[in-house]
């Protein structure tokens, strides 16, 4: 396949991870209610993703957007080869998790000490002892477990965060068993040249993990990010629902790459993501009445690329008259 023909897609299936549920909604400070997210769940699926976030097993009290994970993971009809996975901060929501029917737990740890500190509480050491807790716990019960490391491309707070450093907590968590990584910008800080060393490096040394790349678009570069990943030779994607998301430790972040704008894209380059768009888009025109605010994805207000409009009022009456102007001239 020639580089060409990497680049306009043909044909290739990149899969998607919607994490808006989660990432997305727990941002949010109005709660949406219960029912609601069991449709968008639901309506997700149907759409085509193979893969959805659908809430967070941590303690209500931190994130009270998502208080109701348990009720969500458990009503929501599921459909047969979609995976239904869910955050968990430890033992007790893996627990919690295992207990409410999650397919696959998603672990997070930050390779920034400064990071790990301002966002967990813990240093990275004591965040490996406790998610090597809950990966025995995961084993125990047969869950595969995914790992999302943050800060992968950078830290707001230490900044360029070097690849070896990175990678040895891939390793550590390689050495353990777990099914999958997740390369994260979690503060938006990528960009395309980097994307491509760090994901082909990757990829080179442990070709047996799913690795996924989870990118944010606080300073416009999701979608680069996305394509140079594709590029480097990824085809796992999160991606948020409407772009919505952030980190309260990015000022100013916008929010995770859109998924609708995602697929729009690579579906126009030939990629296989095997969603239904109009579908898709139709639960992204849900999330402003639900969360009360407008989301920062633009395919649900510009349309598609060929969403086409009708000519203005008077457009005959216009042509005639250059028509007239050049006759005479």
């Amino acid at each position: 396949m020639t580089a060409q023909n990497v680049w306009r897609g043909a044909g290739r299936r990149i899969e998607i991870c919607d994490v808006g549920l989660r990432d997305g909604l727990q941002m949010e400070a109005q709660f949406v209610p219960t029912q609601d997210k069991i449709v968008l769940v639901e309506a997700l699926a149907a759409a085509g993703l193979t893969k959805i976030e659908v809430t967070s097993f941590t303690s209500p009290t931190a994130i009270p957007a998502l208080r109701d994970a348990e009720i969500v993971m458990r009503e929501i009809v599921r459909r047969p080869g979609v995976a239904y996975t869910a955050l968990v901060p430890n033992v007790r929501g893996a627990e919690r998790a295992i207990e409410s029917g999650t397919d696959e737990l998603n672990l997070v740890m930050s390779v920034s000490e400064t990071h790990n500190l301002a966002n967990l509480r813990m240093t990275r050491a004591q965040s490996f002892a406790a998610l090597s807790q809950v990966i025995a716990v995961a084993r125990g019960a047969g869950v595969p477990v995914n790992v999302s490391l943050s800060c992968v491309f950078g830290c707001p707070m230490e900044g360029d965060v070097p690849h070896e450093e990175a990678f040895a907590w891939v390793q550590r968590f390689a050495d353990l068993g777990v099914a999958g990584i997740t390369l994260c910008d979690t503060t938006g800080m990528a960009y395309p040249t980097q994307v491509v060393q760090a994901v082909a490096a990757a990829l080179a040394r442990w070709p047996q993990l799913a690795f996924t790349l989870h990118f944010h678009n606080t300073r416009g570069l999701g979608l680069a990010n996305v394509l140079a990943a594709i590029d480097a030779g990824a085809t796992r994607f999160d991606a948020s629902l409407g772009g919505l998301g952030g980190c309260p430790y990015a000022p100013g972040a916008s929010g995770n790459v859109c998924t609708e704008e995602v697929v729009h894209a690579l579906q126009l380059m030939g990629y296989d993501t095997g969603i239904d768009l109009p579908a898709l888009l139709a639960a992204a025109r849900r999330l402003p009445a639900l969360i009360g605010h407008e989301v920062p994805g633009q395919i649900t207000k510009a349309g598609q690329r060929l969403d086409l409009h009708p000519p203005p009022p008077g457009l005959p009456a216009i042509r005639e008259r250059a028509l007239a102007r050049a006759a005479a001239a």
